[in-house]
């Protein structure tokens, strides 16, 4: 992170939107936009944006995940194809 150039006052951001913008695609790089001297928002790319929602998602599987295992709630891997087969096989 470059302190310089990835955090901006809103001003910034409003008078220089098609920068910003060229800059974050460019770099991969999240803008943070400071109001009053306090952080209050993050600009990113797209597919930046789109990486992040889908590692969330996974971490939110895995920890589901983790839950049933800590909680008892398991079932042997041959029951489970086992089941699977006879479903599709019907």
């Amino acid at each position: 992170m470059n302190l310089m150039q990835d955090v901006r006052p809103i001003s910034y951001i409003k008078n220089h939107t098609a920068g910003v913008m060229d800059y974050i695609n460019e770099h991969k790089s999240p803008v943070i936009i400071t109001q009053h001297g306090e952080a209050r928002g993050v600009l990113l790319d797209s597919a930046s944006y789109e990486s992040m929602i889908n590692a969330l998602t996974l971490m939110k599987l895995l920890q589901k995940g983790e839950t049933d295992i800590k909680a008892g709630r398991l079932h042997e891997q041959n029951e489970v194809f086992s089941s699977i087969r006879n479903k599709y096989r019907a």
